[in-house]
């Protein structure tokens, strides 16, 4: 059963799309990205120091934080409640980890780079688009570090960028708003590299399990909006 959806769009299209590099005029890498009404500023800050745990071992860090602004969403957030509660720690933990994926930690002596994604504006895909912006966040921040004589060469092994796919009123849908995902039947994340490669996939059931059919097309769907993602990524970085 095919649904229309609210913003006309087909069902393997993105919502338009735009990436702002150096929009945070302080930090050493930054993008703001645009996927549709949702709005992501995403910095990344090195320190020259790494956790605790990591000392002596010559080799670096990077984390993410993530957090909302207080009418990002549909009703305001406290600002004393704005300390990361379980989801935004589950998001900041899949934006470290996927960032990390692509990274040479190595090459970063024992340096930390942290990556802030804050929302501005939510309407769905917070944590994808903040994934797709932290590369860009992440590529010019080492590009900085090239200038100031930090590192030799960039440690990013490849490219990065996530998107959501999921089933609404029976149809694989790409990059859902917030309407969309509010009431899907799938709900999936996918994070990979340009090389096509898996770095993560999240994928739940909210309502009927689903078959592998289903779930093949999704991943389709998901790598169909992911090379349109990396192209974007691609320009952006050569403008």
């Amino acid at each position: 059963m095919a649904i229309e959806r609210l913003d006309g769009r087909a069902p393997d299209e993105l919502r338009p799309v735009t990436l702002e590099r150096g929009a945070a005029k302080f930090a050493e890498g930054s993008c703001r990205i645009t996927m549709g009404d949702t709005i992501m500023m995403v910095t990344a800050t090195v320190e020259d120091r790494v956790p605790h745990w990591m000392k002596g071992r010559g080799s670096g860090w990077v984390t993410a934080e993530y957090g909302m602004l207080p009418r990002s969403g549909r009703e305001r957030n406290q600002r004393g409640l704005m300390r990361p509660n379980a989801r935004s720690m589950e998001i900041q933990r899949l934006i470290g980890r996927s960032l990390r994926a692509v990274v040479d930690l190595a090459q970063l002596g024992e340096r930390t780079i942290t990556v802030d994604c804050d929302a501005i504006q939510a309407d769905g895909g917070t944590r994808t688009a903040a994934i797709t912006a932290g590369y860009i966040a992440l590529h010019d921040a080492f590009d900085w570090m090239i200038q100031k004589r930090m590192i030799a060469k960039t440690p990013m092994r490849e490219a990065l960028a996530a998107v959501s796919v999921g089933v609404v009123g029976g149809l694989e849908l790409l990059d859902l708003n917030y309407a969309e995902d509010s009431r899907a039947a799938v709900d999936m994340n996918m994070v990979m590299t340009d090389e096509m490669r898996y770095v993560e996939v999240q994928a739940t059931a909210e309502a009927e399990p689903f078959e592998e059919e289903q779930f093949a097309k999704l991943i389709g769907l998901s790598k169909r909006g992911l090379k349109q993602l990396f192209k974007l990524q691609e320009e952006a970085l050569a403008g």
